[in-house]
């Protein structure tokens, strides 16, 4: 077999199976002897569905036989995060009351990757409603971060970045309601992207589009080795599915035909939050000199609104004490609650309207403020955490409240973010770059992270 499987991106795969020089067959079987050797030292796949991976890879090797190609995907092994419905396999949402359902129905996203032509090998570990930037729950327990076992993967999309960076599956979709795909992928080494708000439809995912004033920070997106994967996966995904109110159809643009040259960059290595460690700054500002070299444009500035979340201090998803998850364990059946649930709900007392609704309109005053930043840039550059991968549950410690603010800032405003490792930290961790993108624009965001991933090389396997 020419192309090695479980070190090549989605596309290659899906064209050496086109073109004949594997079968899907033996690319879902090289997935799955990975990860039967790697996940028992990291508990990244939490249910496997493996037969029935192997007979739809027999069926669509009969279609390639015929002539038939359903696209760039076709054949090409996935794993998914457990937060999506996925028709005939144990989704639980890591949550107990759930913990032996199977759906009838796929979640619209995973029927568009199945009608493309991907296989589905399992469903990757999330903690508990994806509600966290560590991944263990009461069900499955705790996944590890590959490159230090004793450290967290991230979260909440942890298992997709932990069995994607060992080449255990070419891709997965996570969820990113704070960071939960950025995150895992910056500790992981591995790229990922949060679309815009309004991109991709949520129906079949545990955090749905009904959430009244939260429903804009959820959006599911791929995460994958490679950046070039990131593309057509996310087309395959996108567009209204009648069941997501918000879901607009806007074309995606293509990466290829952005030219780096001319690329108006925003950079800043410290939000004023939380600083970050001095080896991401760093990175972010060698990352920025290099782009500059490649001829973008490069300002270092911070945009004044970022100071706003202080103010906003999360409340916009708290305010109600988070009934709105309350009612989702309530619907899932679950009387017993993973510890951080608890604390999450015992932290978020409700607060009284009038005060609500003048925190959503300081969302409003944020988001305003952010976009008339931008009218002179097209993307912003900045870190994708203040800290390489941390512990078991030391995102939980109050002095790493704002640790994750680099991603979260990003979803208040609902503008497409991605990652891509961009240098390595002295204890030899992952260390990604954020690209932020205007409304819309997912093409220059992943051009831009295409060449940061030329410049400095991107993932790189763990010695696991």
């Amino acid at each position: 077999m020419g192309i090695d499987v479980n070190n090549s991106s989605a596309i290659d795969i899906g064209k050496a199976i086109a073109s004949k020089e594997i079968t899907s067959r033996e690319a879902v079987e090289k997935c799955i002897e990975r990860i039967n050797k790697i996940n028992p030292s990291i508990n990244a796949v939490v249910q496997e569905c493996f037969e029935r991976a192997l007979s739809e890879a027999d069926s669509l090797d009969i279609e390639i036989a015929q002539g038939k190609v359903r696209g760039p995907l076709h054949g090409v092994p996935m794993t998914l995060k457990d937060s999506l419905d996925t028709e005939g396999v144990i989704t639980t949402w890591a949550t107990l009351g759930r913990q032996n359902e199977v759906p009838e129905v796929d979640a619209t996203l995973v029927t568009r990757l199945r009608e493309a032509g991907s296989i589905l090998l399992g469903k990757t570990n999330t903690p508990e409603l994806t509600l966290a930037a560590d991944t263990d729950n009461l069900v499955y327990g705790r996944t590890k971060n590959p490159y230090d076992t004793n450290l967290s993967p991230g979260g909440s999309s942890g298992g997709a970045a932990a069995i994607i960076a060992t080449g255990g599956s070419p891709f997965d979709i996570g969820s990113d309601t704070g960071g939960s795909i950025r995150i895992p992928s910056h500790s992981c080494g591995i790229a990922g992207i949060k679309p815009t708000s309004g991109r991709v439809p949520r129906t079949g995912h545990c955090i749905s589009y009904a959430l009244g004033a939260t429903e804009s920070l959820t959006q599911n997106g791929p995460m994958a080795r490679y950046v070039r994967d990131l593309d057509p996966i996310l087309k395959v995904i996108s567009g209204p599915d009648s069941k997501d109110p918000y879901i607009v159809p806007i074309p995606i643009g293509d990466p290829g035909e952005i030219d780096i040259k001319g690329i108006r960059i925003a950079f800043h290595t410290d939000n004023g939050l939380m600083s970050p460690t001095q080896e991401i700054s760093n990175v972010v500002r060698n990352v920025a000199s290099a782009l500059q070299d490649r001829g973008a444009s490069t300002v270092e500035i911070l945009p004044d609104p970022i100071s706003m979340l202080r103010q906003i201090d999360g409340r916009n998803g708290t305010g109600d004490g988070r009934e709105w998850v309350r009612r989702i364990l309530k619907d899932a059946g679950t009387s017993q609650f993973s510890p951080f649930i608890e604390n999450r709900l015992e932290e978020a007392p409700a607060i009284p309207t009038s005060e609500f609704t003048e925190v959503l309109e300081m969302v409003d005053h944020y988001r305003s403020g952010m976009i008339q930043f931008m009218k002179d840039f097209d993307v912003i550059l900045c870190p994708a955490s203040a800290k390489p991968a941390v512990g078991p549950g030391e995102s939980f410690l109050p002095e790493n409240k704002f640790l994750y603010s680099y991603t979260s800032a990003f979803n208040v405003t609902g503008w497409p973010a991605g990652v891509v490792r961009g240098g390595t930290s002295s204890s030899n961790l992952p260390i990604a770059v954020q690209v932020v993108g205007k409304p819309w624009r997912e093409d220059v965001v992943l051009s831009v992270l295409e060449t940061v991933e030329e410049i400095t090389g991107g993932w790189v396997a763990p010695a696991l």
